[in-house]
């Protein structure tokens, strides 16, 4: 019975997840600490600090204590080969309920422009591939029925290609960035028997920004948003404030407009690693059935020739 009751509340999840896909087509992962995960959504996001490799990882668990809600693991690498060109790699894990299981891994290039003194422009390709599968072996939506949903009738396991782009803008205190990281539309489920039951990926765009005032020689005030728009859909947007402390100590709060208020830190442990943590409290009807979601990352610099001296060099605050 309590196996049961667990194929219904994630039955219950993923029908939710599958109309929103037909309906509102938001279907790409959801992240908090944005700003600190940028090559995942922009493939143009650059650095410029030749000899460095960044590398990182982001986990979040979705609206805990709900049946079968959402887990997304990232991991992205990249580094510049030159002045002018940055090469990287995305890998992101998104699992519903251990049923559908979606992972995209893709590779990044950029190309990064001279545009004034202290500002760059980088332009951005993504390419890869999506592995979708989806597994209902033993998935029951009514007491002691077996779903006839054709939804859920069979296992789905594709394979599709992707291709995205991006622009961001840069200096040393703030960022513009401009992306659509999938831009081909594809269909997840089918039509059946004349009754549609697909699910279509359409393209999403981003815009984000950020920047960076100096308070005090110890004090950094640090605003950013992201806005994320899709056919079909209304406008989703973030907007966080933090405040740094001394170039080691990160903390501040977001809001995500009608679903989450978030309170983020982050912790510069050695010039090379940083480690943060996110909590969302969701304002949303969903609120009922969950204590909020949670989200850590780690973020590690290697100098790969000493070219920096032992990252004695200026703060890279994005």
């Amino acid at each position: 019975m309590k196996n049961l009751n667990i194929y219904h509340k994630i039955a219950a999840l993923l029908s939710l997840t599958l109309w929103s896909i037909q309906g509102f087509a938001q279907q790409d992962p959801q992240f908090t600490q944005y700003m600190y995960n940028m090559s995942v959504i922009n493939p143009a996001y650059a650095t410029a600090e030749e000899g460095i490799l960044n590398l990182g990882g982001l986990y979040r668990t979705q609206w805990v204590g709900l049946e079968g809600a959402p887990k997304t693991g990232t991991f992205f690498a990249h580094t510049p080969v030159n002045d002018k060109i940055e090469l990287g790699l995305s890998f992101t894990n998104d699992n519903i309920g251990d049923i559908v299981n979606e992972n995209n891994i893709y590779a990044d290039f950029a190309y990064v422009l001279p545009v004034g003194l202290e500002s760059k422009l980088s332009l951005g390709l993504k390419a890869g591939f999506t592995f979708f599968n989806a597994n209902f072996d033993g998935f029951v939506l009514q007491s002691g029925n077996v779903s006839t949903d054709i939804a859920f009738n069979e296992n789905i396991s594709k394979t599709f290609p992707n291709l995205g782009i991006g622009a961001f803008f840069f200096t040393d205190t703030y960022y513009l960035g401009l992306s659509a990281p999938n831009m081909l539309s594809t269909k997840h489920l089918e039509n059946e028997n004349g009754i549609n039951a697909t699910g279509v990926q359409n393209v999403h765009y981003f815009f984000t920004g950020g920047y960076v005032f100096d308070i005090n020689e110890n004090l950094k005030l640090k605003p950013a948003f992201m806005g994320k728009a899709v056919k079909g859909a209304p406008l989703a947007l973030d907007i966080t404030a933090n405040v740094l402390i001394n170039e080691k100590l990160e903390a501040g709060l977001g809001y995500r407009l009608g679903d989450a208020i978030s309170a983020l830190v982050n912790f510069r442990v050695t010039p090379e690693l940083r480690i943060g943590y996110a909590y969302d409290y969701t304002t949303s009807n969903l609120s009922t059935y969950n204590s909020g979601s949670h989200e850590i990352f780690i973020l590690f610099d290697v100098d790969l020739f000493n070219f920096k001296g032992g990252y004695d060099r200026s703060p890279r605050f994005f």
